[in-house]
């Protein structure tokens, strides 16, 4: 079960500047929240964080190159749905807000929570040509050589997991053609 619904995903698009399903847009988000509970079921990370990090992360870029802010954005975004849309006790709402605010700094070292939240999302840089250096990934299972290939050949491929087509698509339509 998810803590992802489909209102919230709604509520997200409805203020998303880029194209749907372009690099930062719902395919990315999906195989980052796949690979963020796959790596939570191992870390030990908040399933729940893990899964809203990957929606809002990128939620509120500006654009697809250098855009600093985004993710400071992207937490703010979450704290408006807060109490609505989004239920997460203070501790776990924090840890949300420190892994959307900080996951392009390049840093490694926080709360494991937060450290999944960002290897799910460095595991996916495959789709912008780069290979994820295991050095720069913070939990053991993120490391594991096995694991990056899965997850650059999903990037590389453009995966769109299942959950992009139903019910991750507000529209109702399946655009599977169009994510592949």
């Amino acid at each position: 079960m998810t803590t992802i619904s489909v209102e919230l995903i709604r509520s997200i698009r409805s203020q998303y500047r880029l194209p749907w399903d372009g690099i930062h847009g719902v395919s990315h988000w999906a195989r980052v929240w796949e690979t963020g509970v796959l790596l939570a079921a191992s870390s030990g990370a908040s399933p729940a964080v893990v899964e809203l990090f990957a929606v809002f992360h990128d939620a509120c870029r500006l654009n697809d190159g250098r855009d600093p802010e985004h993710g400071r954005r992207g937490a703010e975004l979450a704290a408006a749905l807060r109490g609505t849309l989004i239920h997460l006790t203070d501790k776990d709402f924090s840890l949300l807000q420190t892994a959307c605010t900080d996951h392009t700094k390049g840093l490694m070292a926080a709360d494991i929570t937060i450290q999944t939240c960002w290897d799910a999302d460095r595991l996916d840089l495959g789709r912008v040509g780069i290979v994820p250096d295991p050095a720069r990934l913070c939990t053991s299972a993120a490391r594991d050589p096995d694991l990056i290939r899965w997850a650059i050949e999903r990037s590389r491929d453009e995966c769109a997991p299942s959950i992009v087509h139903q019910p991750w698509d507000p529209a109702g339509e399946d655009r599977g053609a169009e994510l592949r």
